[in-house]
C-alpha cells in the first residue's frame, strides 16, 4: 500500500494540528472552532501524528482522491460563519440556519399564560452555545434523497390514509429510531455531523433566539399567522414555509407537524443550565411544536409531550440540528 504524507500547508491550510481519531471515526477541528468528522470508511485511510496526516490508499487515484474529499469537505465548513448554510444531498437542496448563543428563560413564561401546562414548570435559565437548524421540518423529497423511499412507504397501508403527500411536505410517520437511521445516512453522504436539536435549542429557536419577541407562538401571538393546526389545517399537513416564518426566519415550528427532539422526556430543574441535553435514560423522547391536528394551546413554544421512541404517528416528523 503507498502512502502519501501531507504536511498541513495549502491547500490544507485551515486544517489545524488537533484532531482526533479512534476506530470509529476522525475529528479534524478547524482554525474557526468547527470540525469536520470522517466516517469510519475514511479513517482506515487516514493517520495523523502532531501536525502530519497520512493519507494512505493502493493507487496515486487513490491517494488524489482522499485528499479532494478532505479539500472538499473543509471548504464547505468554512461557510460555517455565516447566518445561512445550504447543502444539496442527490439533488435536494436543504438550508440550516444558525443560531447564535445565548441565554433564555425555558419553559411556563408570562406569555404562555393559563395554557401553560406543570411539566413547562417550573422556568429556568439556559444558555446555549451557537448552533444551526433546519429552516423547515424535513421534507419528504429530503427523506427520499438520502434514504431511497418515502417516509410512507407505498407497500404500507398508511399511503391510502396519508395526510399529505408531495416533495415538499413535511416527512412524516416516522419514528425517532428512523430519525436516527436517516442522520445516521445523512452524515455518511455529507461527511459532517447532523443530529437532531435538543429540546433547549429547539425552544430558544422556536422563541426567535437572541431577535425574540416574546411570542407565544414560534413567531406571532396570532396562531393562524404562523401554523397549521386544528382549526385551519383541513385535516392534513401542508407542504413547509407556507406561513409565516419566525424572528430567525424558521418556518413551522407551530404546528404542522410535531417534531422530536434528541432528549429523554423528564422533569425540569429550577436550576441554571448550560447546553442542557435532559436526563440519561427515560421511557419517552421529546416532542416540540404541535401538528396540524393539535389544539393551538399544543402549538406553543412552550408546550412539550413525549412518546415511544419506536412509535410512529401519522403527525410525528423531525427538524435538524447542526
Amino acid at each position: 500500500m503507498k502512502k502519501l504524507l501531507l504536511m498541513l500547508l495549502m491547500p490544507l491550510t485551515m486544517v489545524s494540528a488537533q484532531a482526533q481519531s479512534n476506530d470509529y471515526n476522525m475529528v479534524i477541528r478547524l482554525n474557526n472552532g468547527t470540525k469536520i468528522t470522517l466516517g469510519a470508511n475514511d479513517v482506515k485511510d487516514l493517520t495523523f501524528n502532531g501536525n502530519e496526516l497520512s493519507i494512505s490508499g493502493n493507487t496515486i487515484a487513490d491517494l488524489y482522491s482522499r485528499i479532494a474529499r478532505l479539500e472538499g469537505l473543509a471548504s464547505r465548513v468554512q461557510d460555517k460563519a455565516s447566518p445561512e448554510w445550504t447543502f444539496t444531498v442527490n439533488g435536494v437542496s436543504f438550508k440550516m440556519v444558525k443560531v447564535v448563543g445565548g441565554a433564555f428563560q425555558m419553559g411556563a413564561t408570562s406569555e404562555q399564560g393559563s395554557d401553560a401546562r406543570d411539566d413547562e414548570k417550573p422556568v429556568h435559565r439556559v444558555t446555549l452555545s451557537n448552533y444551526y437548524i433546519g429552516e423547515t421540518e424535513v421534507t419528504q423529497a429530503l427523506w427520499y434523497a438520502v434514504m431511497g423511499q418515502r417516509p410512507i412507504p407505498q407497500s404500507s397501508h398508511q399511503w391510502e390514509n396519508a395526510y399529505g403527500l408531495g416533495d415538499n411536505y413535511p416527512a412524516y410517520y416516522v419514528n425517532w429510531n428512523n430519525c436516527q437511521e436517516f442522520i445516521t445516512r445523512l452524515n455518511q453522504l455529507t461527511g459532517l455531523t447532523f443530529r437532531l436539536p435538543t429540546e433547549a435549542e429547539w425552544e430558544f429557536a422556536a422563541r426567535g433566539g437572541n431577535s425574540s419577541q416574546g411570542y407565544k407562538y414560534a413567531g406571532s401571538n396570532t396562531i393562524d399567522d404562523v401554523a397549521w393546526y386544528k382549526s385551519n389545517s383541513d385535516g392534513t399537513t401542508h407542504p413547509v414555509a407556507t406561513k409565516a416564518p419566525n424572528e430567525l426566519g424558521l418556518y413551522d415550528m407551530s404546528g404542522n407537524v410535531w417534531e422530536w427532539c434528541q432528549d429523554w422526556y423528564g422533569s425540569y430543574s429550577s436550576s441554571d443550565q448550560a447546553d442542557p441535553v435532559g436526563p440519561s435514560s427515560g421511557s419517552g423522547r421529546v416532542e416540540r411544536g404541535g401538528g396540524w391536528d393539535s389544539l393551538a394551546k399544543f402549538c406553543r413554544v412552550a408546550g412539550r409531550v413525549y412518546s415511544n421512541p419506536s412509535g410512529r404517528i401519522y403527525f410525528l416528523g423531525l427538524r435538524l440540528a447542526l
